[in-house]
């Protein structure tokens, strides 16, 4: 153990730079007349730029309403300059669907990281040894090392860690017999770090239910009985909840360990609330399959939802345009456990 304290700072990845075309998760740091400046969160905090033209497609009346210093979200690197250090990043560029991956990516990341840190702290080593001994030789090899350490192996490396780190070696230089320099072949997780490891990931990475979620457009006079149906089809692992978004739309969720059972079982509650539906001589249109959620679509749910309900709150006299929608008289608040607002 030397005297000084080790250092505990290191980007995520192999690579000191990110590749241009990909999505990478941003702080700003500051705005100036030319753009903002902002830190690359997976790359140990380097420096990139996002020039005022690429912040957004539409003419830029307030460039505070576009980003903020502080705010953490993902943007395009368009370019990068590795001798000098610059690196071009783009807000208006960067699509849903880039903005979902990276966010995946970044809280796994993110994950692993912490667990690395507090490893390197613990046992006083500099955090980039146990990314150059352990994370990148994974990642290499397997891919993500989240998917190898956690959503594939977190159950195996605590019950059986060698059969996973075993495989990583490093090589260290010793002086032989003869005087002579070697190059020797050793282990590259000790047993003090394998210890670590296992304690650190049966303490952090345990399961988390995900949110599976179906959007539904129902039109009938009385929703009540359907809406037990689609209720009675959960069970313990897999409780259905349903929720209004504005009549006549709602959504069914449940929360579970696994995905296809989660799918399988709202799928089941649909079938039930159209049954129920039909006998009363209404529909039920699904507008978006059972399908897992992330946190960032029960965002913009729940934005949506207010946004409807400050428009009906600006609307007075509605209640006959419910009616015409075939929803009733339903109080959905008080109408029965499990449906809320």
């Amino acid at each position: 153990m030397g005297s000084n304290a080790p250092n505990l700072e290191c980007r995520m990845f192999e690579a000191k730079y990110p590749e241009v075309d990909i999505a990478v998760m941003i702080q700003v740091k500051n705005i100036a007349d030319m753009g903002a400046y902002v830190s690359l969160l997976e790359y140990n905090n380097i420096e990139g730029m996002i020039l005022l033209s690429e912040l957004s497609r539409r003419r830029i009346r307030s460039v505070s309403s576009l980003i903020k210093v502080g705010r953490i979200e993902p943007v395009m690197v368009l370019s990068v300059d590795k001798e000098k250090g610059y690196i071009d990043l783009s807000k208006r560029r960067v699509s849903e669907e880039d903005i979902q991956a990276c966010e995946e990516r970044y809280n796994k990341s993110k994950l692993v990281h912490s667990i690395m840190r507090h490893v390197a702290e613990t046992l006083y080593i500099d955090l980039e040894e146990l990314y150059t001994h352990i994370c990148w030789p994974l990642y290499r090899k397997h891919g993500h090392a989240f998917e190898r350490l956690a959503c594939r192996t977190f159950k195996i490396i605590v019950t059986d860690p060698d059969s996973i780190l075993s495989s990583l070696t490093r090589e260290v230089k010793e002086i032989g017999p003869d005087g002579q320099e070697l190059t020797k072949t050793v282990p590259a997780v000790t047993e003090e770090v394998k210890e670590a490891l296992v304690k650190n990931i049966r303490r952090r990475m345990t399961p988390q239910p995900l949110k599976i979620r179906a959007d539904m457009k129902l039109n009938v006079f009385n929703l009540m009985d359907a809406m037990r149906k689609a209720e009675a089809a959960g069970n313990k692992d897999c409780p259905v909840k349903v929720k209004l978004v504005a009549p006549p739309l709602y959504v069914l969720t449940t929360q579970t360990l696994d995905t296809e059972q989660g799918i399988s079982v709202l799928n089941k509650a649909i079938a039930a609330c159209a049954e129920a539906i039909e006998q009363h001589k209404g529909k039920l249109l699904v507008k978006e399959p059972a399908r897992a959620v992330s946190e960032r679509d029960d965002k913009l749910l729940a934005e949506h939802m207010a946004k409807l309900r400050n428009d009906n709150e600006e609307v007075s006299g509605d209640e006959d345009s419910e009616k015409d929608e075939g929803m009733g008289d339903v109080d959905v608040e008080n109408s029965g456990p499990g449906i809320t607002e």
